[in-house]
């Protein structure tokens, strides 16, 4: 008996060897794994100096690949007339500076200005009041959900966030119109929103418990209709103590362009002889006459071209200055989960109540690029959305692909497709931005000009030049009028849409 004993203890004893050795079968880190992955772990030379720079300095700075920014240039054969850079700050208005900065050059060119910048405030204001309407009229729809509801869930944690897409941006300008940013200024809580989303949150949550109190003491939609518009006003009380009030008409006129506005710049081309030839040139006088008496200058300018002084709604402000039909611009996409050609929409993505879901065709990444080329030539901006985080540089205004290199930095293989990334989340749809320009050559396009909404103080003086391969792998979305799209998308688009859920990927 004893020997069969010691005989069934060494037995145990071997058995639970192999398990430390091969590591627990129920899933828990042993210390017979940790104690093989030291063993086996040697800080060769390479790792070595990796691990002396990496606990020393940003992994970005390491990583950082100098073989593509020594290849870089930001030259382009074609350029949209724009010009101002616009600066979003700590807001989540990417969408809207966006869309602004699609139909800019469409003013401009209507009004003959050299500068302009849209009011973001305004239609903030009004992003706001029908995202706080959509998420109550959501509660009142949703009144016999469980809280627990993946969907109530969703709005509950950000009752009326600052994000948006396309379809919200035109549904805005539709409704409410647009105004010039003199007629009405950004504030401190328009360009950090973070307390008075805070503070709009807990207003639009408070009233969601009072909208479920209503319908459990009366049964009655009809009265939390009714409470939802004293609601309303609360929100839009909080919206103007921290934006100020929207106007329902402003006066504005516009100074006209400057001589030499029309002349493309470029001051990397300008040698330090150029530099002394031109300054040479201003001491002579803008006629050339080097010869005849020099004018007098009484330091100020006596007289500007402006416009008359008109008065104007919103809706006829653009009308008038913009007159683009927003409807019809339409949305097709690089969605690499999905099957092409088939046409989604992305359910509770409007912030009207009444407005659109965001919804897209599913395309190849090659037609979005032939469009997108299209549209630049013929001197219209085209808006994209795209995941910015990966291989991007505010210092340099580069969006290039492997411009940090952090397998060589970390010796590991790291790689994962478009595909992969999207449906592991480790890639998401994060930022609005506008084309405005295109390199082609050998009539394809190298590389194209980016105007992003993060001021003027990143990038290359606000633009970033965005090349080819990184198009392939981080743009999803194009917005361009229908026009330069092929009928057969069209038709895709004609199509009953497929609904995804809120929190798809491709959200």
């Amino acid at each position: 008996m004893r020997s069969t004993k010691a005989r069934l203890a060494v037995v145990l004893l071997v058995l639970v060897g192999w398990a430390i050795q091969a590591g627990g079968q129920d899933g828990r880190l042993t210390p017979g794994q940790i104690e093989k992955i030291r063993s086996e772990f040697k800080l060769d030379g390479h790792l070595r100096a990796a691990r002396n720079a990496l606990t020393s300095t940003g992994i970005r700075d390491i990583a950082k690949n100098r073989d593509v920014l020594i290849d870089h240039d930001d030259k382009f054969s074609h350029k949209i007339k724009t010009k101002g850079i616009s600066n979003q700050k700590s807001s989540g208005r990417c969408w809207m500076f966006a869309g602004f900065n699609t139909i800019k050059p469409v003013l401009m060119k209507n009004l003959d200005v050299s500068d302009f910048e849209f009011s973001q405030i305004y239609l903030q204001f009004w992003d706001k009041m029908e995202k706080a309407n959509s998420f109550l009229e959501y509660m009142i729809e949703y009144r016999d959900r469980d809280l627990q509801d993946h969907e109530v869930v969703f709005l509950l944690k950000s009752p009326a966030p600052d994000g948006g897409y396309w379809e919200n941006f035109a549904d805005l300008v539709a409704k409410y119109g647009v105004i010039p940013k003199e007629a009405m200024a950004e504030s401190a809580s328009s360009e950090s929103t973070g307390m008075m989303n805070k503070a709009l949150a807990r207003l639009l949550r408070k009233s969601a418990v009072e909208l479920r109190e209503i319908y459990q003491d009366t049964g009655s939609v009809r009265k939390m209709r009714e409470a939802k518009e004293g609601m309303l006003a609360e929100v839009y009380q909080v919206l103007v103590l921290n934006l100020g009030e929207p106007p329902e008409e402003f006066t504005w006129r516009h100074k006209g362009k400057d001589e030499g506005d029309d002349e493309e710049e470029d001051d990397e081309d300008v040698s330090a002889d150029d530099e002394e030839e031109s300054e040479a040139a201003e001491d002579e006088g803008d006629d050339g006459d080097d010869g005849g008496e020099e004018e007098e200058d009484d330091g100020y300018e006596v007289e500007q071209d402006w416009s008359e002084t008109r008065r104007f709604t919103p809706k006829s402000f653009y009308d008038e200055c913009v007159g683009l039909d927003l409807s019809e611009y339409v949305k097709i996409s690089d969605d690499p989960i999905r099957p092409k050609g088939k046409h989604y929409e992305i359910r509770m993505t409007r912030n009207l109540y009444d407005g659109h879901n965001s919804n897209y065709a599913n395309v190849s990444i090659d037609l979005l690029r032939e469009v997108t080329m299209e549209v630049l030539l013929d001197n219209r901006a085209v808006y994209f959305a795209a995941d910015v985080s990966p291989d991007q540089d505010s210092s340099f205004g580069v969006m290039a692909r492997n411009l940090y290199d952090y397998e060589s930095v970390y010796a590991l293989d790291m790689g994962l497709n478009k595909t992969e990334r999207l449906l592991f989340r480790d890639s998401t749809i994060n930022h609005g931005m506008a084309f405005i320009g295109v390199d082609v050559v050998d009539g394809e396009p190298a590389k194209w000009l980016v105007e992003n909404s993060w001021g003027s103080s990143r990038g290359s003086g606000g633009l970033w030049t965005m090349y080819d391969d990184w198009f392939e792998d981080n743009v999803f979305h194009i917005i361009v009028p229908r026009d330069y799209v092929p009928d057969e998308v069209l038709q895709i688009l004609e199509q009953p849409t497929e609904k995804l859920r809120v929190w798809d990927p491709m959200w």
